[in-house]
């Protein structure tokens, strides 16, 4: 891979365990950078985090003599998080971003100090990151320290052979602890990575989430007999709305060739459905186009450097700028766009839900039950999904908006992006279950109209759930069924061979 031209699509292969191979070609560049460091420290030149103090601490001359002492010293005093360990995947990609970004070569760092990461990587070796401790600027400081801990043997990292002590963990695979050169420690502990790695991973679970709605907000329609007219490509090319246009379009052919679908066509006295089924192209296709520049500003951050101060090699005028790439408010202003996306995703999907247990406005039986009374059929699975989107809209706040200034007020706003980014999967994980929860609604519903059948494609998607969840007739315990439909969503398997829109 070459720095500065990863997909998102070979970012997302990263997040599932492909590790990346760095392009020779960017060794040279890496290696002027090193060059530039070595020059000024010979010189005397007063280099930030070089041969200054950090922070507040930066008017502070250091000895050469204490050069190495000091990149080690930043590692040790700044892994100061605390919490649950990052989930190792998402460790994993923050370690390649990292690994990217170094490889532009305007980091100071040494060609064994990227070698050492890449291994790492290569050779599935995961520091153990506390989550919480990033008020995203002046970088990812804490949780970046813990995974440069690692690096010089102190800490704890995830291996194949478990968890083990970071010296253990490193020679289990035939490596050895590094020692620091000047800049190497800043170089690793500045950057956006933890912050952009939880957001990149939230986006790779919306992009599953947003075309999973699409299939089960069209099961829907058809299960309360609903209109396709809104969906007429006349009514959107009038809005204008890419993401408007592309969502009506998918949810056209979805709906294609439904029988259920040409009945309404038969004596159907409703003229507009309720907004739930009626204006899913503009509240899906506003969240397509929020996520698919959620999407370009990630990409970008994913290519970008993020260090400080950056370390210019001969080539490109041989000198040290000190600047503010570390700022992420990029990343957080992405993140809460993804978590308003993702609220709004489950809280359409929910009211589909309860639409569809209520028989005045779907017209089937109540709780999609035979026999309403004696069972409460999935009357409680509603609640369920009504309690996820609440806890969505309450994380939905958006992060970006706060600041709380550290460093004795040297670095006195930030972006708070780590915190923006990593509230993202779980909400990723309710709204999940709310689209687990609508498929096996969305077919029961569709079960009541039978002879009648719907699309080929949606009865593509009934008979995937059907092969291993039955019909609710009498109440049963439901946990299972729920479950077993989250694991299908998440998978992949309601979506897969289906052609739908993607912003990764």
């Amino acid at each position: 891979m070459a720095p500065g031209t990863v997909t998102l699509a070979q970012w997302r292969e990263i997040y599932h365990g492909t590790a990346p191979e760095l392009d020779p070609a960017c060794r040279e560049g890496v290696r002027s950078s090193a060059a530039t460091v070595e020059r000024m420290v010979a010189a005397g030149d007063p280099i930030y985090g070089v041969n200054t103090g950090f922070g507040k601490l930066s008017s502070v001359r250091i000895a050469t003599e204490d050069l190495e002492r000091l990149q080690r010293n930043i590692v040790l005093s700044h892994a100061a998080g605390v919490g649950d360990s990052t989930a190792p995947q998402v460790t994993r990609l923050m370690m390649a971003l990292k690994l990217l970004s170094l490889a532009h070569g305007a980091s100071g760092i040494r060609l064994a100090t990227l070698d050492l990461l890449e291994a790492m990587l290569a050779r599935d070796i995961t520091p153990v990151v506390p989550a919480q401790g990033s008020v995203g600027a002046s970088g990812d400081l804490a949780p970046l320290a813990h995974m440069t801990a690692v690096m010089i043997g102190v800490g704890e990292a995830d291996t194949p052979d478990g968890r083990l002590p970071a010296v253990q963990a490193l020679e289990s695979v035939g490596l050895r602890p590094m020692t620091l050169g000047p800049k190497e420690g800043l170089a690793l502990l500045n950057g956006t990575q933890f912050s952009t790695a939880h957001a990149l991973a939230a986006l790779f679970d919306a992009d599953v989430l947003f075309q999973s709605a699409l299939v089960t907000g069209a099961l829907s329609t058809d299960a309360a007999k609903g209109s396709d007219a809104p969906f007429d490509p006349r009514i959107h090319a009038l809005r204008r709305h890419r993401g408007q246009m592309a969502t009506a379009q998918a949810l056209r052919q979805l709906l294609a060739g439904s029988a259920i679908r040409s009945s309404h066509l038969r004596g159907d006295e409703r003229v507009q459905d309720p907004y739930c089924l009626r204006c899913q192209p503009q509240v899906m296709g506003a969240c397509l186009d929020l996520l698919q520049f959620a999407a370009s500003t990630l990409e970008t951050e994913a290519n970008s450097v993020s260090d400080n101060p950056l370390i210019f090699g001969a080539e490109r005028g041989g000198e040290a700028l000190s600047g503010g790439n570390f700022h992420a408010e990029p990343v957080a202003f992405a993140a809460d766009m993804i978590a308003m996306a993702i609220c709004e995703i489950g809280s359409l999907a929910e009211r589909r839900i309860a639409m569809l247990m209520d028989p005045a406005l779907s017209g089937l039986p109540a709780f999609l039950t035979p026999q309403p009374g004696l069972n409460s059929g999935f009357m409680l699975a509603q609640v369920t999904a009504a309690a996820l989107v609440s806890e969505n809209k309450q994380r939905a706040y958006p992060a970006s908006v706060d600041s709380i200034p550290t460093s004795a007020n040297q670095e006195d706003h930030v972006s708070m992006a780590a915190h923006a980014s990593r509230r993202l999967r779980p909400m990723a994980d309710n709204a999940l279950s709310i689209i687990a929860i609508e498929w096996l609604c969305a077919a029961q519903g569709c079960d009541f109209h039978a002879p009648l059948a719907s699309s080929p494609t949606l009865e593509a998607v009934r008979t995937c759930l059907r092969a291993r969840i039955p019909r609710l007739t009498d109440d049963r315990y439901i946990y299972p069924d729920i479950q077993a439909a989250l694991e299908m969503v998440r998978s992949g398997q309601l979506i897969q061979g289906l052609d739908l829109p993607s912003f990764v």
